[in-house]
């Protein structure tokens, strides 16, 4: 059936806030996809979010036999991703795939990485804030070792994907382990059924200036989509692995953070869907956008719809936006207790943001505010509707403006989202994305 939503703030129904109209299904399945090797032939539907729009994406559907490849390691999966030339291809995952390796399969730890007299003991003695201060970056012989170290790690772990490529696990446990997949300078790729795990920079920065006790601060997300254009990302499981926030030392009185986001859409990127997949136990979990200064590169960009997807013990980002027209429904947030994740914030209302965020689920425990949802990042509005905190209707825009002085919203984004394929009950999104989201679920 459709209904008409109605803008009203007393929400006793299923959904409320908005002028849009929507189609609501039952609780079902998700698409049915075709196994193994023909997962690669798939391409985005008609319809399912921004990644739609513009022709659709397709990915590297149209590859013919000799760009079909399977790989098993870190030196297949770069050759087969080629040299970004744009010819159709569809790289197959099977197994583990351990980025933190020598081209002859050799494990690499961050000893491998180190380079021009950097140690960690070195660096703390030198920018502990007794020594150092706390009103400088650092600088150095030390610092300029740091960043050396962290470059040539770059050119390990960074992996990037050109035009026209589909990227699929093959199967339950197709991993990239380590790597930071750079969809960069691209259109049109798709990546499915795989999990992301612990992108981890072996050398953040130390930064004292960084909000009143200073914090580290490193490079490296496990999913980046950089100046690209029609990406769909679907299907996959994102996490920090076996070396989570919570297992991290502390130094200077912050944690040692090696982690970055785990997917994040940014400079100038349009066009991209991403759905059914599970983000779990991290801390910075997705920008889209990332700086406030990139209106000209951003502005009128960084279109994005983010649908069924799981968010687990996640702090903050999910997603904090700048500049674009973001459409966030049918996702499920979930807090536990006791995960080792102070929970910040999901939706962050960033500088000339136009975020929608309609029929979510939120599973919160007792002790978290339901204020906090929301965050004010510079933005001025958002369009918020029919979402339910603990099986609850709540109007979270109202309960944010009353709860947090001085974060004030409007609750008009100024848009109103058409390209969904699907809309369940807010009521029925646990139940649907808990049980399909995330990687071995094709």
């Amino acid at each position: 059936m459709r209904r008409t939503v109605c803008h009203a703030r007393a929400m006793l129904a299923l959904l409320g806030c908005s002028t849009l109209t929507l189609a609501l299904t039952a609780p079902a399945a998700a698409q049915a996809v075709p196994h193994g090797a023909a997962l690669g032939r798939a391409v985005l539907p008609a319809g399912d979010g921004w990644a739609s729009a513009g022709g659709g994406t397709r990915g590297g559907s149209a590859a013919d036999a000799a760009h079909v490849f399977t790989v098993r390691n870190r030196a297949e999966l770069v050759a087969a991703l080629g040299n970004g030339d744009g010819t159709p291809r569809i790289v197959q995952v099977k197994g583990v795939i351990d980025a933190n390796t020598a081209d002859d399969g050799t494990p690499l730890d961050c000893a491998d990485y180190a380079t021009g007299g950097y140690t960690l003991d070195g660096y703390l003695a030198a920018y502990d804030p007794a020594v150092w201060g706390t009103d400088r970056e650092p600088s150095g012989p030390l610092e300029d070792a740091r960043a050396a170290s962290q470059k040539v790690q770059a050119e390990r772990v960074q992996v990037r994907v050109g035009s026209r490529t589909t990227i699929v696990g093959l199967g339950r446990g197709a991993t990239l382990r380590g790597a930071d997949l750079m969809v960069q300078d691209a259109d049109d790729v798709i990546i499915r059924n795989l999990s992301f795990e612990n992108a981890a920079d072996c050398f953040p920065a130390w930064d004292p200036t960084d909000g009143d006790t200073g914090n580290w601060n490193s490079e490296y997300d496990n999913l980046s989509v950089v100046d690209s254009t029609h990406v769909w990302v679907d299907h996959n499981t994102f996490s920090d692995g076996d070396e989570p926030d919570s297992a991290l030392p502390e130094y200077f009185g912050r944690v040692f953070q090696k982690h970055d986001g785990l997917f994040d859409v940014i400079k100038g990127s349009d066009l991209v869907t991403a759905s059914w997949n599970v983000f779990r136990d991290h801390g910075k979990t997705s920008l889209i956008g990332n700086s406030d200064s990139a209106a000209a590169t951003d502005a009128g960009r960084l279109r994005v719809t983010l649908h069924h997807n799981l968010y687990r013990n996640v702090t903050e980002r999910a997603p904090r936006v700048r500049f674009g027209q973001v459409d966030v429904y049918n996702n499920h947030y979930v807090v536990t207790p006791d995960s080792g994740y102070a929970y910040g914030y999901s939706l962050g209302v960033g500088v000339q943001s136009q975020l929608v965020a309609e029929a979510n689920a939120f599973t919160l425990p007792a002790g978290v505010d339901r204020a906090t949802v929301i965050k004010k990042w510079k933005g001025t509005a958002l369009t918020e509707a029919g979402n339910l905190v603990n099986g609850r209707p709540v109007d979270l825009l109202a309960v944010h403006n009353a709860g947090v002085p001085g974060e004030q919203l409007g609750d008009d984004a100024g848009w109103t989202p058409a390209l969904r394929t699907r809309v369940d009950r807010a009521a029925a999104v646990p139940h649907v994305v808990d049980r399909r989201a995330g990687s071995g679920r094709l």
